[in-house]
């Protein structure tokens, strides 16, 4: 039994004819570009975030990007980031001259808020949360932070589409909240894809200017923009998800608690859920220190899996000009040697997690374990 690490084709298979319907739609409106689906979806997921407003754009990384950009972060400014992040929410605050100043993680994954203070200066500017691996961040004192400090803040959302934080969306806290609708997401288009909510009326005309060039009217450009427009197609099929979203939700949910309970190996470390924290397992992330040796296992028995992430932003050859060398975030490097992400997909049958679960629970076996 081969399984992958991820399977998209199932989620389609799940609305096959709503997506196929809703696509051909689109394809005979002859309208294509910034038209009734991209505002309909707008509205929508608005409504479902509990947010005034939804901009849609072409990718998580342009919602990221954008966010600094209108927010008037660039050169000299500082944004405090977690170090155990996809580089995309690191590219989101360099792209724009400003320099990201790293946070280590909590035993949750995501920042640990309690480090956020002592790395403030007179150059900090904003603040980005990135809800990792789904699940909701320690919200109330980076809130309290950065109103103490008169700090920006941006959420990265692009794995929480529907946590919440004591009751309240992931995206609602601060200025901004950046979302990617990239296929594999919790929330996925069927190709790229992202917005940004805000409950800031002018960020929000902000963004809608600068994504369409910096015009708000046609051949009227007020500032030099950029081309990222959320299409009418991915718009249209982000809907059709839209609508069963609660439901593809609770099946992850279901499928985890699972795991949780029965993957009993004390080789490998379960993911931790914060109290008041929810989460929506966009991945199921275990930790194991003998990691290379479990994914040959797993290999060998035909089970995919994923590392996010194998390599810490601030040791990528990418970000070599900050000057950041191997021990400068122990717990960051720590985590990029001993995370993997099992097999989690929407139509995941019990006798694939029958099998994985049992494989798991083997590794090591015999070892005097």
């Amino acid at each position: 039994m081969k399984i992958m690490p991820n399977r998209m084709d199932r989620g389609f298979e799940m609305y096959q004819q709503e997506f196929e319907d809703k696509a051909l739609q689109v394809l005979r409106s002859g309208w294509y570009v910034l038209g009734n689906e991209v505002k309909s979806f707008e509205n929508e997921f608005a409504q479902y975030e509990g947010a005034k407003h939804c901009v849609g754009l072409a990718s998580g990384l342009d919602a990221l990007w954008i966010a600094f950009r209108v927010l008037g972060i660039g050169k000299g400014d500082e944004v405090i980031v977690q170090g155990n992040t996809y580089i995309a929410s690191v590219m989101g605050i360099t792209i724009n001259g400003a320099t990201p100043i790293f946070v280590e993680p909590d035993e949750y994954n995501n920042i640990d808020a309690s480090k956020i203070e002592e790395k403030i200066t007179d150059r900090t500017k904003a603040i980005l949360v990135v809800h990792l691996y789904g699940q909701a961040s320690n919200m109330k004192p980076v809130v309290e932070l950065a109103k103490k400090y008169d700090l920006r803040l941006v959420e990265d959302c692009a794995q929480s589409h529907g946590a919440c934080f004591d009751g309240k969306m992931t995206g609602t806290f601060g200025d901004i909240g950046c979302f990617s609708f990239y296929p594999s997401k919790n929330l996925g288009a069927f190709g790229d894809a992202g917005a940004i909510v805000t409950n800031d009326d002018k960020i929000a005309q902000d963004v809608r200017i600068f994504r369409n060039y910096g015009s708000e009217k046609r051949y009227h450009n007020k500032v030099v923009g950029a081309n990222s427009r959320l299409d009418e197609l991915q718009a249209g099929l982000l809907r059709v998800r839209l609508g069963h979203l609660e439901e593809l939700t609770k099946e992850k949910t279901s499928l985890c608690e699972r795991y949780l309970k029965e993957i009993t190996n004390p080789l490998i470390h379960l993911p931790k859920i914060r109290e008041g924290a929810t989460t929506v397992w966009h991945q199921f992330v275990i930790h194991c220190e003998r990691r290379d040796e479990l994914i040959q296992y797993l290999n060998e028995r035909e089970i995919g899996t994923i590392i996010h992430y194998p390599i810490p932003p601030h040791l990528s050859e990418a970000y070599q000009y900050l000057g950041m060398k191997e021990g400068a975030l122990p717990i960051t490097e720590q985590y990029a040697k001993e995370v993997l992400s099992i097999p989690l997909y929407n139509g995941m049958t019990e006798e694939e997690q029958d099998f994985v679960i049992k494989c798991l629970n083997e590794f090591g076996k015999g070892e005097g374990l």
